[in-house]
């Protein structure tokens, strides 16, 4: 009796071990570091933010990697500076590319939570001045656009004593951009934008905006008008005049003006430069770290150069011509 009463309790509590094995087992599998993961560095799916400003280089990136690997599937999402990197902190996206690092408040974001996004420089970008093609002026002083963004030059007539233009009009592309933030940050060092600032909606609008308003200066990220092979770009130059930018005190034309070219951006000539990185969160081998690689790499690094965008490692050859 006592036999058989040990062997039913054995048997119980090997059924009891054998459920709750099974239980813990099924309990594993649905957290999600036990999950496969569904991509690898070059197959997948996966969304990226990039800032706007970028979009025609960015563009040339993702169309490359995907083409070749076709089992990657990258959906850009183009928007403001803001939104990108309110995207990575929610984790709407794994990877960003954007003009500036994570600020203080962002990283002790993410430490408080383990989490060490890793910032990777891929190119230096520009800022680029562009009016009508009416406007007869073509120079501008740095010290001059700090006038204009300053309120202490708000006509034509006070930038040149012979222009036949009245008021000036500042447009840029939108209130969380990157192209506004520099303007505020870099150039005016915090202080507030005049009245006659304001927004359009995308730096494609801020030249349709310049093209139809002869009193207007814009500002767009140079990657919109930089390559030359790019047919949309040459459209866009078609239609605006870019002007070249001076930090000289008493510039001489032409020797002291640069326009945003790649070489005046290498030796440092034109001064709206920024630096372009990539933000990425994904803390493992995924689709997002592998476009970071490629970017990069050799192969990303010439797309960057062949944009007009200066690459991050490749040195560019100058050529100079009498």
């Amino acid at each position: 009796m006592l036999n058989t009463n040990c062997c039913r309790f054995s048997n119980m509590m090997k059924g009891s071990f054998l459920l709750l094995a099974a239980t813990l087992l099924l309990s594993a599998c649905g957290t999600d570091f036990k999950k496969p993961y569904s991509d690898t560095t070059t197959s997948g799916n996966v969304t990226l933010a990039s800032d706007e400003t970028l979009q025609p280089f960015t563009d040339a990136e993702k169309d490359t990697f995907m083409g070749l690997y076709r089992y990657a599937n990258i959906t850009m999402k183009h928007q403001s500076e803001a939104d990108c990197f309110s995207d990575l902190i929610k984790d709407s996206v794994k990877v960003i590319l954007a003009t500036r690092k994570l600020n203080a408040q962002e990283e002790a974001y993410f430490k408080s939570r383990n989490l060490f996004p890793v910032t990777t420089k891929v190119a230096i970008d520009a800022l680029a001045l562009v009016v009508n093609k009416d406007n007869p002026d073509s120079l501008i002083q740095m010290s001059q656009l700090i006038d204009i963004l300053s309120g202490k030059t708000s006509t034509w007539k006070q930038f040149n004593p012979k222009s036949p233009l009245g008021d000036i009009t500042f447009v840029f592309d939108n209130n969380g951009s990157s192209n506004v933030r520099y303007l505020r940050d870099s150039v005016m060092k915090g202080k507030a934008l005049p009245e006659y600032c304001f927004a359009a909606k995308s730096n494609p609008d801020v030249i349709s905006y310049v093209e139809s308003h002869k009193n207007a200066i814009g500002v767009i990220g140079v990657a919109w008008i930089s390559d030359f092979k790019d047919p949309a770009a040459n459209q866009f130059l078609s239609r605006i005049k870019v002007l070249d930018v001076s930090t000289t005190s008493n510039p001489v034309y032409p020797d002291d003006y640069y326009k945003p070219y790649q070489a005046y951006i290498a030796l440092q000539q034109y001064p709206l430069v920024r630096e372009v990185y990539m933000i990425n969160r994904e803390g493992r081998a995924g689709l997002g770290t592998g476009f970071v690689s490629f970017v990069a790499g050799d192969q990303g690094q010439r797309i960057v150069r062949m944009s007009g965008l200066l690459p991050a490692t490749m040195p560019v050859r100058l050529i100079q011509t009498n």
